[in-house]
């Protein structure tokens, strides 16, 4: 394994733009669900003619799909993911609307007839109910409670509130309040292995909210405290959460 100077400046510098992970082959892996999104999110969009994606990413999921409604519309909120959709899916005719987290869609009334997600930063049924038409879907996963809590915790600490938060069950109360009828609602708990402190620093870099102060200066000693561990030759393990939801309005 090379230095841990030299893993750490390597991680501190790669692209972390977009919603991929193939940086992280041959360095960790995570189990996937057992439903297979990306396969159950191909199926729909094949027989919708109007359809929205939520929190898109670079497009890198709706780009799986070999079959595209003649009306697709995807939001990002941040501005380099939102180039990377663009480029990725605007040869496939798809619209990317640029949205801030929390903002309303700037999207008429009624006017899809599926949106779906793949870890949406938070869903807005409020919102999903209204730009979807009577009898329209919703066909989402979504991260569930205390995902890669032993990772984050172990830089941040015991997290006892936050590890009640993203509760599927507290979601689905909030989409029937706002009139959706949840007709699925699967869980999933994945095993995660992290196999050098390169994977670790890109990780954080990636997924900003886990450690929203996370820097390497900052973070040094447990870093190479961390990188002690994983060269021993075991992984360090974590479990990301899902949950697959399900709705009709």
């Amino acid at each position: 394994m090379r230095s841990y100077d030299e893993l750490v400046a390597e991680a501190a510098t790669a692209d972390v733009t977009g919603w991929g992970f193939g940086w992280l082959d041959g360095r960790a892996s995570e189990e996937r669900p057992p439903w297979g999104y990306a396969r159950l999110l191909a199926d729909r969009l094949g027989a919708v003619a109007r359809a929205l994606d939520l929190d898109t990413g670079g497009g890198e999921v709706l780009a799986e799909a070999p079959v595209l409604p003649p009306r697709m519309v995807v939001t990002e909120g941040w501005a380099p993911n939102a180039e990377r959709a663009r480029a990725r899916l605007g040869p496939r005719g798809v619209e990317v609307v640029e949205v801030a987290p929390g903002a309303p869609l700037p999207l008429p009334d009624g006017s899809f007839d599926l949106v779906t997600a793949r870890h949406p930063v938070a869903p807005d049924w409020a919102e999903i109910a209204r730009v979807l038409r009577p009898g329209g879907h919703y066909l989402a996963q979504h991260v569930g409670p205390a995902s890669a809590f032993e990772l984050i915790e172990r830089f941040l600490g015991p997290l006892p509130d936050q590890r009640r938060g993203r509760d599927p069950e507290v979601e689905r109360a909030g989409a029937e309040a706002a009139g959706l009828t949840v007709t699925g609602l699967r869980t999933a708990r994945c095993r995660m292995e992290l196999r050098d402190v390169g994977a670790v620093v890109w990780l954080l870099r990636k997924c900003v909210w886990w450690v929203p102060d996370f820097t390497v200066e900052r973070y040094d000693e447990r870093l190479r405290a961390l990188d002690a561990l994983l060269r021993t030759g075991e992984p360090f393990v974590a479990h990301s959460t899902r949950h697959l939801v399900e709705a009709r309005r």
